[in-house]
């Protein structure tokens, strides 16, 4: 960790730690200043700039939070910790948006996942078959589109939506209600690891902090803030998923809905979110089409190509008669000269032309072979299909194979 970065670290844990503040009186101060640094430097200043009244300031020039923060701090460093603080560009943007976000976030894992776009899968610990098998098939499809699955650790219909979605693209993000030293609970081990390894873990809770019931409302509202829609696949009548359900609604992210057999007791807190306005999901492509809008916006937003990587060539007429799953990196390479470039709509990108242009409509290509040809990260691939896929422009058919739509 750097000198900088440590200073930052240091000081949201200072703001953490002072008595009477929250996370929203962080977010009104960090959001008046440049680094977390500066904001608690000026402490002095907070009511003449009109950020927090002059008696909380005076708290925090008396320095009640130095105790905590630096057994804190003190455990995180010697714990190894990633830490991802306010003004990390790593911190998730839509996390930044909501009415009393995080100061600083622990990690462990893959941080490359944050850039991606989330949908949350909570439910029922004790669940149905139905429950789980709807969950693995949904979490499953929403992976392959190269959207990550946030959900809580928890047993059951979390455990499931972890375990399904990490073996496809998107992966899937835990967010824990205790430290991110402390493995709770002890039968989703496996699952840990496999985040850790696979995945990625989050917590805003420092080292040591035990699964308390107080904890896991907050950390609900981050499964929900960080994610443009909240599916609740199985919950009862007062099951915890409704509380992350209610905090979806009131951060103004969409909330979906799995409905189960009439009198199934599991299922009534879902047929009561329906009632109430949730979309009723039945798939995962039910999710993608009310977020298409969402999603577009933020997948078009990746990078054309990582640094040293290959770019695309333009686009070859070869590549639309290949056969199924059949390489296509020869035939483009051979026929690129004698390539007629196809006219697509004209908010298309230069790489989503060449996608489309190796694509036809009487032959399935395996996503697989569209990698190998573009040279493209499958991750990239993926959620340019996405985008392809929702304008109308690509099919996606069973295996992972696609054709022009």
């Amino acid at each position: 960790m750097t000198l900088d970065a440590a200073k930052e670290f240091f000081s949201c844990l200072a703001l953490r730690h002072t008595p009477g503040l929250g996370p929203r009186s962080w977010k009104r101060l960090l959001s008046g200043y440049q680094s977390a640094f500066e904001a608690v430097s000026d402490a002095r200043n907070w009511s003449s700039r009109k950020l927090l009244p002059k008696n909380r300031a005076e708290v925090f020039l008396a320095e009640p939070w130095r105790p905590g923060a630096e057994a804190e701090y003190r455990s995180a460093r010697s714990l190894g910790a990633r830490v991802i603080t306010w003004f990390d560009p790593k911190y998730p943007k839509r996390l930044r948006e909501i009415p009393d976000p995080p100061a600083l976030l622990y990690a462990q894992g893959d941080l490359s996942l944050l850039r991606n776009p989330f949908v949350a899968v909570v439910g029922a610990r004790e669940c149905t078959l139905l429950g789980l098998q709807s969950v693995e098939r949904i979490s499953s499809e929403l992976s392959r589109f190269g959207v990550t699955v946030v959900s809580g650790l928890a047993a059951g219909i979390d455990r499931q939506a972890h375990t399904a979605a990490l073996g496809h693209v998107g992966s899937s993000i835990a967010v824990l209600g205790a430290g991110l030293d402390v493995h709770y609970p002890p039968e989703n081990e496996d699952v840990r690891q496999a985040l850790e390894h696979r995945g990625l873990v989050i917590t805003e809770f420092g080292p040591g902090t035990r699964p308390e019931a107080r904890n896991f409302p907050y950390r609900n509202r981050i499964i929900s803030g960080l994610s443009l829609g909240v599916l609740v696949a199985e919950a009862a009548s007062r099951s915890g998923s409704l509380i992350t359900a209610r905090l979806a609604a009131e951060q103004g992210r969409e909330v979906f809905a799995l409905p189960g057999p009439l009198g199934q007791p599991t299922f009534a807190g879902c047929h009561r979110l329906i009632k109430q306005g949730a979309a009723l999901v039945e798939s995962a492509e039910d999710i993608v089409r009310t977020l298409r809008y969402q999603f577009s916006a933020e997948l078009t937003a990746v990078p054309k190509a990582l640094p040293g990587q290959a770019q695309p060539d333009a686009p070859v007429q070869a590549a639309r008669s290949a056969p199924s799953g059949a390489s296509l990196a020869a035939a483009a390479s051979a026929l690129a000269a004698a390539a007629q470039p196809r006219p697509w709509p004209e908010n298309l990108t230069d790489d989503e032309k060449t996608l489309l242009s190796l694509l036809t409509l009487d032959a399935k290509i395996h996503m697989d072979s569209l990698i190998q040809a573009l040279g493209w990260e499958s991750h990239m691939v993926s959620r340019r299909l996405l985008v392809l896929e929702m304008q109308g422009l690509v099919r996606q058919w069973p295996g992972m194979y696609y054709s022009l739509a």
